[in-house]
């Protein structure tokens, strides 16, 4: 059988380097209107958000969190526990029409990443794909012409103010009419 490199790959590490090849799938969002971090997370089954940073973004909402039943929790190096649920929206700013998630994100007391975690739970009920074949971006249910580019972090999203403004002005007419 003969196998070859098709030759379609956009990024040629160097020999012994191909680990450096790899993109981060972290976003800038709205949250509450504060601007946070967020990654989407492939490999994590639920979506959730370190106390730390919670507190970060968000001070003293840690105090206000939803119970949950005892679930075991785990990441790649060792058991998660968790604190308890924060009911919240993530806005995910675009020109063309913002994505508005509607999460039930778990708080980890001993999760140390500096964003939330966005993970499968809300990637397959939003029907979000991460593409990255040509440039890397996502999308979100069936319009996949809506495309969400991944920023270069930590650079902040240029748009964000802009759409955090217009999503401002849609969210009070909407409740108004």
């Amino acid at each position: 059988m003969n196998i070859q490199d098709d030759g379609r790959s956009k990024i040629k590490p160097a020999r012994g380097k191909g680990y450096t090849a790899g993109a981060s799938c972290i976003t800038s969002i709205l949250i509450n209107d504060i601007e946070a971090r967020v990654n989407l997370d492939t490999g994590e089954f639920c979506t959730c958000v370190g106390k730390d940073y919670l507190q970060a973004i968000i001070p003293g909402r840690k105090n206000h969190l939803v119970l949950i039943e005892v679930v075991q929790f785990s990441s790649a190096s060792n058991n998660m526990y968790p604190l308890g649920r924060l009911d919240t929206n993530l806005l995910f700013p675009h020109p063309a029409g913002s994505l508005n998630i509607k999460t039930e994100i778990v708080v980890m007391e001993n999760c140390t990443s500096q964003h939330i975690i966005l993970g499968k739970d809300y990637l397959n009920i939003y029907g979000i794909d991460i593409n990255n074949h040509k440039d890397r971006y996502f999308t979100s249910g069936e319009n996949k012409r809506q495309i969400f580019a991944f920023p270069n972090m930590p650079k902040k999203i240029s748009i964000i103010s802009s759409v955090k403004h217009t999503y401002k002005e849609e969210f009070v007419a909407n409740k108004l009419v």
